[in-house]
């Protein structure tokens, strides 16, 4: 059954305004082998060749007066045919706005002789980041986002990190929104800007001492791949110190807790290698050595403390989700062992590993839910004299890793939240294992009783339990009682979608529609073989076919009808809900997706795409037979048909680097051509921002409230 709208935005698509239509411009796309371009190792000769008349779209200047005309056209009318929520807009606006601690102020964590903190102010739209002596004193803005972004379209910070001695301060700003930045080093004692690093880094630096930062630089891909050092003052110029030509791969710095090493990460999605330089035995100009050389399939990165290494690794396939190697950092030749005290575990995923003096704090999960474990370490830097779990009292939670600079500590700070409690800052006691909550997120208006959380299991279509988190308003939700319902997925880089509070979800929980979300495979919810084994490559499809089934399931059970049913995500997410519609568009009544990465086939042919070739130990590579054939078969935009469609909004930005405009300016324009139904489809293209929305807080409240005036609407529950 195919349910047709009768809301206002129904009255107004049949009411005689017309979308846009893109012209037709046949172009022709090959798969496989072209002479001059790296399509992979194996690719298709001779290339099967396949039509894009929306190819023209396509403008990596983003200069091109038609497809800038074409999408101000498309931008017009999604203001004209939703000037009748502008209304609503405002008042979900304002109610999210009321959820806001607008003045604020995070609780500081300990770094140096400091305490370090961000604060934010009513009416300003971004962060202060402050500082005051440990021993006491008087507070110092170390940066004022809102001064750096004054008069800018568009403003986002990548780092901001004080220097050894916190006399100096690097911090990055992106101000186009296509995640290129500038490096600007400040002298904290005075407040002057000392340099603006020439050219573009990705956004990533650290300092080696007060007089060298290392940063990263892009390919003409946007892919990182040369680390490069740059002495304060210095007229020589930057060195580079490191550079990774294959083009599967990334790199990535930071440095250990303990301060000793600096650490390059070269990684693909398949397979790392990490270099480390040691500042305190070869000082800021010493040269990277790397620990151990890539091997397909084997992931790992290092930690340090004492006289010791620590190896958070997969061993390839033997420790797939994940197990902690460790060797005497004075022994280079020395074989990496298994750390005694706690052996590996299959049903445990390790996922983050933070060396301190005495202790190992272990993140991870178990059961597909963060876990915390706390090693206490002896004089054996080998061996584990205790392993303790952290017990947190709520279900579903989330527990993370928070900012922690200390490495000579007893305290771990973590981040704890729920889809219904907002976000504390915790301090735990790696010896009594007590926790003392530091500050809860403040979120006027906002009355948890009200509010309950669960977990229930849909079976997959092959037998697979997959996990959906619930949350909804206990006074407007009635078992058995079939009621609005946004179900949220993502399902891919084995990300995994944590219970997280967010107060624009408030909007619609508060009007009595259930928010679920759907944890299939393709994340990491359930270990690394959630996504390694079931949910990648020739597994893809059981990501949208979970979705799939976890929305029946919801109808089965009687959560909510298909006429009652929102489906939303963003990026790959996007590419899960763009699926899911050619699949099955009875499956609901509106779909929301941002930044959707739809035209897969087309992007992933194509080396020159910023981040394709990285994407294809993600995705596979279409120009090999067998992933096309297999990516051919989900692609959003090859699969879009002559059928009923539910009404679908969609949000892009012009300057993505991540999912080009085109993307989502293309899958428009087919569904309008071939759609047999005349539900809305409607394309709003941010011209000034990039993937992650607007950067402005104000402003983001608002884009979302705009997402969510057209799905309540649709499901008639927009004010009359």
């Amino acid at each position: 059954i195919f349910f047709r709208s009768t809301t206002r935005l129904h009255m107004m698509a049949t009411s005689g305004i017309a979308p846009p239509v893109a012209a037709k411009k046949p172009h022709t796309l090959q798969f496989g082998h072209v002479d001059g371009e790296n399509r992979g190792p194996k690719p298709m000769d001779p290339p099967i060749e396949t039509e894009d008349v929306y190819y023209w779209m396509r403008d990596d200047d983003r200069s091109n007066p038609e497809v800038i005309a074409h999408l101000n056209a498309e931008n017009d009318y999604t203001t004209a045919m939703t000037k009748s929520l502008e209304p609503f807009q405002e008042q979900l606006y304002k109610e999210m706005k009321g959820h806001l601690q607008e003045t604020d102020e995070d609780y500081p964590y300990p770094h140096g002789d400091y305490l370090y903190y961000t604060k934010t102010e009513e009416g300003k739209s971004y962060k202060v980041h402050c500082r005051r002596p440990a021993a006491g004193g008087p507070e110092e803005v170390v940066l004022d986002e809102n001064v750096e972004a004054e008069g800018l379209p568009y403003f986002e910070v990548g780092t901001v990190k004080p220097s050894p001695t916190h006399q100096k301060l690097v911090y990055t700003v992106d101000t186009k929104g296509h995640e290129d930045y500038q490096m600007v080093i400040k002298d904290l004692q005075t407040g002057a800007r000392i340099e603006t690093v020439p050219g573009q880094c990705s956004g990533e630096a650290e300092w080696g001492d007060d007089e060298h930062l290392y940063y990263l630089r892009r390919d003409e891909n946007h892919r990182e791949y040369q680390v490069w050092r740059h002495q304060l003052g210095a007229d020589t110029g930057d060195v580079l110190l490191l550079e990774e030509t294959d083009g599967l791969f990334t790199v990535d710095i930071y440095k250990s807790q303990s301060g000793r090493f600096l650490m390059a990460d070269v990684e693909s999605k398949e397979t790392t290698e990490t270099a480390i330089l040691d500042l305190e035995t070869d000082g800021p100009t010493g040269a990277f050595q790397v620990l151990q050389k890539r091997k397909f399939g084997v992931k790992y990165d290092v930690g340090h403390r004492g006289e010791f290494l620590y190896m958070r690794t997969n061993r390839g396939s033997e420790a797939q989700n994940f197990t902690i190697l460790c060797r005497p950092v004075a022994e280079a030749a020395a074989a990496w062992q298994p750390l005694e005290g706690f052996a590996y575990d299959a049903k445990r995923y390790v996922t983050r590993v933070l060396c301190l003096k005495d202790h190992l704090a272990v993140f991870g999960r178990q059961d597909g839910f963060t876990k915390m474990w706390v090693l206490a370490m002896g004089e054996q830097g080998h061996v584990v004299e205790k392993c303790t779990e952290v017990a947190f009292e709520a279900f579903p939670c989330t527990v993370q890793c928070s900012v922690n600079k200390l490495f000579d500590t007893h305290t771990v700070r973590v981040g704890y939240q729920s889809l219904v409690d907002p976000e504390s800052v915790v301090d735990v006691d790696l010896n009594t294992l007590e926790k003392v909550v530091r500050k809860q997120k403040q979120v006027p208006n906002y009355d948890r009783s009200l509010y309950s959380t669960c977990v229930i299991h849909a079976k997959a279509r092959d037998g697979t339990e997959i996990p959906v988190s619930i949350h909804y308003r206990k006074d407007l939700h009635k078992e058995g009682r079939p009621e609005p319902l946004m179900l949220y997925g993502y399902g891919s880089y084995g990300a995994c979608m944590d219970p997280r509070f967010r107060i624009a979800d408030l909007s619609l929980v508060d009007r009595g529609v259930v928010h679920a979300v759907a944890n299939i495979r393709g994340g990491g919810e359930m270990g690394m073989g959630w996504y390694e084994d079931q949910g990648k490559y020739f597994t893809k499809m059981n990501t949208f076919t979970d979705f799939i089934d976890v929305a029946d399931h919801l109808v089965s059970q009687k959560w909510t009808t298909p006429d009652q049913m929102a489906i939303h995500g963003r990026s790959a997410g996007g590419l899960l809900i763009g699926a899911v519609v050619n699949m099955r568009p009875d499956l609901c009544k509106v779909a929301l997706a941002g930044v959707p990465f739809v035209d897969v086939m087309c992007t992933m042919r194509d080396p020159s795409i910023p981040l394709t070739i990285l994407e294809w130990e993600e995705w596979g590579n279409p120009n090999e037979r067998d992933y096309y054939d297999y990516m051919n078969q989900y692609s959003p935009v090859d699969n879009v048909t002559a059928q009923h469609y539910p009404a679908i909004f969609v949000t892009a930005g012009l300057h993505d680097p991540r999912v080009a405009y085109w993307e989502p300016a293309k899958w428009v324009a087919k569904l309008r051509d071939l759609k047999t139904d005349d539900n809305l489809v409607l394309l709003k293209m941010d011209m000034v921002a990039g993937h992650f929305s607007a950067s402005d807080r104000y402003k983001y409240l608002r884009e979302t409230a705009i997402d969510y005036a057209f799905v309540l609407e649709q499901l008639g529950l927009a004010p009359k």
